[in-house]
C-alpha cells in the first residue's frame, strides 16, 4: 500500500502520424502536408510561438532518414523521450542508442538546446528551491505519462536550491537500469550535497516493487558514502506520486 502526499520538510544530515489500419498503413510526411503546415513554412508565416515541440524539432533536424521521415521522427523523439528530458539531456550518444536516431542528429538536439540553457542561464531568474515532496514532484513535470520507465535526478546544494536536473537513465516499457554510479556521478560533478531521484511507471500504478526498495537503501548506502544525501525515491504515475523507501513506502 501507498499513503501519498505527506510533503514533510527535507532535512539535511550533516554527513509517426498514422492513418489507416492493417497492414495498409501509411505515414504521413512532410511532403503531403499542406504548404501551410509544414514546419519551416510555418515557422516563417508564424514565428517559433506557433510550432508545436515536435515541429520545432523537424525544423531543427531539417531531414529524415531513409527510414523515417522527419516529421515522424520529431514525433517519436518527443513522445518517447519528453519534452522536459529532451531539452536535460547532454549526451548524445545516449540520446542516439536511446531513440534509434543517427548520432549527427542527436548531436543537433543536444546542441541546440545547450545553447538555449546557457541563454536562460544568463538571464537574472529566480532560483528554485526544492524542500518537500511535492516541491519534487512538482518539478519534473509530464514524467508521469511517458511510454517508456525513465530515471531523473534533482541535485541540491546545502540550500536546496536546485542546482543542476538529470535524465539517469531510460529503460523499456516495464523495466529500467539503474547503477547507483550514474546517479551520483552527476551529483560530483556539480557539487551537491542532496539527491533527489524520481521515475516512472507507465503501468499507471503507483505501488513501489521489491526492485524499487532494493535499488533505494543501495542508493541511499552509497549516498553516504560519497557525502550525497538521497533525499527521496519518487515513483510517478500520471499526476500524482508516492515515496518509495527500502523496506517500506509511505
Amino acid at each position: 500500500m501507498h499513503t501519498l502526499i505527506y510533503s514533510q520538510p527535507y532535512q539535511l544530515e550533516d554527513t509517426d502520424m498514422i492513418t489507416g489500419e492493417g497492414a495498409g498503413q501509411y505515414v504521413l510526411r512532410v511532403r503531403d502536408l499542406p504548404l501551410e503546415d509544414k514546419p519551416r513554412e510555418k515557422l516563417l508565416a508564424t514565428g517559433p510561438e506557433g510550432l508545436t515541440p515536435a515541429e520545432l524539432v523537424a525544423v531543427l533536424l531539417g531531414v529524415g532518414t531513409r527510414k523515417e521521415d522527419v516529421m515522424a521522427m520529431a514525433n517519436r523523439i518527443i513522445r518517447e523521450y519528453g519534452e522536459r528530458a529532451i531539452i536535460n539531456e547532454n549526451n548524445p550518444a545516449r540520446l542516439a542508442e536511446t531513440l534509434g536516431i543517427p548520432l549527427t542528429k542527436a548531436c543537433q538536439i543536444v546542441a541546440s538546446f545547450e545553447l538555449g540553457r546557457r541563454a536562460y542561464q544568463q538571464k537574472a531568474g529566480k532560483p528554485v528551491f526544492v524542500r518537500t515532496a511535492a516541491q519534487a514532484f512538482a518539478h519534473p513535470s509530464g514524467m508521469g505519462n511517458l511510454q517508456k520507465e525513465q530515471l531523473r535526478g534533482l541535485y541540491l546544494n546545502s540550500r536546496f536550491q536546485v542546482i543542476h536536473e538529470e535524465v539517469i537513465s531510460i529503460g523499456s516499457l516495464t523495466a529500467n537500469i539503474v547503477h547507483p554510479r550514474e546517479v551520483f556521478r552527476p551529483g560530483l560533478e556539480h557539487g551537491a550535497v542532496a539527491v533527489i531521484v524520481a521515475h516512472n511507471h507507465p503501468s499507471g500504478s503507483l505501488d513501489p516493487t521489491m526492485a524499487d526498495e532494493a535499488v533505494t537503501a543501495q542508493l541511499r548506502q552509497a549516498g553516504a558514502v560519497l557525502g550525497i544525501e538521497l533525499l527521496d525515491h519518487l515513483i510517478i504515475a500520471g499526476e500524482t506520486y508516492a515515496i518509495c523507501n527500502e523496506g517500506k513506502h509511505t
